[in-house]
């Protein structure tokens, strides 16, 4: 026997058109119409956030075009209405830096482990 709501198939778009229905006609209409007043009332109050808190909304959108991320604490900030202070990494030398991949000619740095370099492809 079926349940409702047993169902092993994956789901997609458009999959329950061709679905067998295991609800009447009626009781579909009630659950469209209870997922429809779930919506809606979910859309009011996210409009009624965003306009109720429209300048933290821009506060944040001008943050964010600055700064590209912010963490939480940057955001609180942000949201306070205060400047946020990033803190600045200092980048390593250029002597320091080393690529991912070695230039062609060059030796490779020994292995850690003191086992040497590891064999190339040749």
């Amino acid at each position: 026997m079926i349940a409702y709501g047993d169902n092993s198939q994956e789901v997609f778009l458009g999959h329950s058109v061709t679905q067998h229905k295991n609800v009447s006609e009626g009781t579909a209409r009630e659950i469209d119409a209870e997922v429809k007043s779930i919506i809606d009332a979910a859309y009011a109050k996210a409009k009624h956030i965003l306009t109720e808190r429209i300048e933290e909304l821009h506060r944040l959108a001008r943050g964010l075009l600055e700064y590209e991320t912010l963490s939480g604490d940057e955001i609180r900030t942000v949201l306070r209405g205060e400047p946020v202070i990033k803190k600045v990494v200092d980048e390593p030398a250029p002597e320091s830096r080393r690529a991912s991949v070695p230039a062609a000619g060059r030796p490779l740095p020994p292995a850690p482990g003191g086992l040497g370099p590891a064999p190339q492809p040749g």
